[in-house]
């Protein structure tokens, strides 16, 4: 069995486990399914806060979808969780990352 089948199994028994969500939602990245990645970080982002690597992944996706705006929304969160568990160099790379959307976004 596959690690995406493995964890769809345990999402079937355990729907509201949020580390079953992320592991899908890491899955589904390497995948480049972007889609199926959002709506299981979303979902695991909604039931456990997170220190802020959730939201680099989920800021990717909207990237690789061009959607620079959701992109925008998602890292300005991560930001603020990653300051709140003291990752201030992810707090760095994340405004970094939204600066080079917004001069995406100026084309």
């Amino acid at each position: 069995m596959d690690r995406l089948e493995y964890f769809k199994g345990l999402l079937e028994k355990s729907p509201n486990n949020p580390m079953v969500h992320y592991s899908l939602a890491l899955e589904y990245y390497k995948l480049g399914d972007y889609e199926n990645t959002i709506k299981h970080m979303e979902t695991y982002l909604s039931l456990k806060e997170d220190e802020g690597a959730g939201y680099r992944t989920l800021a990717k996706c909207y990237e690789e979808l061009g959607d620079y705006e959701k992109a925008i929304r998602v890292l300005e969160e991560g930001i603020q969780k990653a300051i709140k568990y003291n990752h201030p160099s992810m707090a760095e790379e994340f405004r970094s990352w939204v600066e080079q959307l917004r001069s995406l976004q100026s084309f």
